[in-house]
């Protein structure tokens, strides 16, 4: 195998959307180097100004490329606490310890944002990971500044933070420390059990009101699970994650995200009823977002693992996204338009009220915030 550049001008784009209109070409990366990963493709970034692509030029495979090995790269951050205005979303701020994520989730709606790195969101995203080890004393520092407010931060809105190297690096763990310390609130997503060994912390926080987890289960099919989000915990052992949480006394919900259509989409009531028996108190649902790069690689993914159904899903999702694969617009990027997306939305929330779902849900409270001391900043001895 060899590699080829193309210009990446909007001709260039336009015949590309073409020729790999079903999602496979010469992205196309060989299963022996991508096994264990969600992605199948490895596009080069939007950004780029050449796009690199594979080509078999006749000669035989005594140059073949080795398979993706996770690698983790410090990246020192300028700062911690990431804002937002979206008016669809119900917090202001969050926190990714991490760039990238092994999960390997192949819908995830973070890929692009490793184009900005110069990495591609499809492989890369998942095997070139970046961590942030100053995350803590960012933090400290940030929640000390005389003018901030407190609010309710939220974890694992972008990336993973319970991800498989947070064994090691301990990230999520030191932010969880500073925001115990200072008595500030914190709203936890993640679809790893991992999550159950900061309960030291989380119980504590919970019991002040501080806390709040929330576990995703996609499917309860462990081999659609496998496919979908390869590195992930596995369905049973979320829920186990779930119920040593919720006996910890920390308010625990489940999010069924995102509902796949015509794939996981028969399975909410399951979700919910599963979820409910395992202690969770409220949940929620974000239907399969597709923004940029992500649609190339999930539409991959559909012709490698259910070729027959591939058409089906396609044309249902388009029909609750305008009949594009994405809509970015606020107040329908989460749960879509029309009679499929309403069907979705009244199955749930028929299934959450009759399991007592979402009846009363945790408040956090900021009133016990204690700001550090000497402003977050480590003052000199002399």
């Amino acid at each position: 195998m060899n590699a080829r550049s193309v210009a990446s001008s909007p001709a260039a784009v336009a015949v590309d959307a073409t020729v790999h209109a079903d999602g496979l070409g010469d992205h196309a990366v060989p299963k022996d180097r991508r096994r264990g990963r969600g992605a199948g493709l490895n596009p080069s970034g939007r950004f780029e100004a050449e796009a690199k692509v594979a080509f078999d030029d006749g000669w035989g495979s005594s140059d073949e490329l080795p398979p993706f090995q996770t690698t983790v790269t410090p990246e020192r951050a300028r700062t911690i606490i990431t804002r937002n205005e979206s008016p669809d979303i119900s917090f202001d701020r969050s926190i990714n310890p991490y760039r990238g994520c092994e999960h390997g989730c192949v819908y995830c709606f973070a890929r692009p944002t490793h184009a900005y790195m110069g990495l591609s969101p499809g492989l890369d995203f998942e095997s070139r990971l970046f961590v942030k080890p100053n995350a803590a004393e960012l933090l400290e520092r940030e929640l000390g500044a005389p003018s901030y407010q407190p609010r309710t931060i939220a974890i694992g809105t972008n990336t993973d933070p319970y991800q498989p190297i947070e064994k090691e690096y301990r990230i999520t763990r030191s932010i969880l420390e500073v925001l115990a310390k200072t008595n500030h609130p914190v709203a936890i997503v993640t679809k790893s059990a991992l999550v159950t060994r900061d309960i030291d912390i989380l119980a504590p926080m919970a019991e002040k009101g501080l806390a709040k987890v929330a576990i995703s289960v996609t499917t309860l099919d462990r081999k659609i699970a496998r496919a979908m989000e390869p590195r992930a915990s596995a369905p049973h052992r979320r829920l186990e994650a779930i119920k040593a949480l919720s006996d910890a006394g920390i308010p625990t919900g489940v999010m069924a995200a995102p509902i796949v259509p015509a794939v996981t989409d028969f399975e909410i009531e399951r979700i919910l009823d599963a979820a409910a028996a395992h202690g969770a108190r409220e949940a929620g649902y974000v239907l399969l977002r597709l923004p940029l790069e992500v649609s190339e690689l999930f539409r991959d993914f559909l012709l490698r693992e259910f070729p027959d159904r591939y058409r089906h899903v396609m044309n249902v999702l388009r029909s609750m996204r305008g009949g594009k694969d994405y809509d970015a617009e606020w107040g329908k990027r989460m749960r879509g338009t029309g009679p499929y997306a309403w069907q979705i939305g009244r199955r749930f929330e028929m299934a959450a009220k009759r399991l007592g779902l979402n009846r009363n849900k945790a408040k956090l409270t900021t009133e016990l915030f204690a700001k550090p001391a000497n402003g977050g900043v480590q003052l000199n001895l002399f």
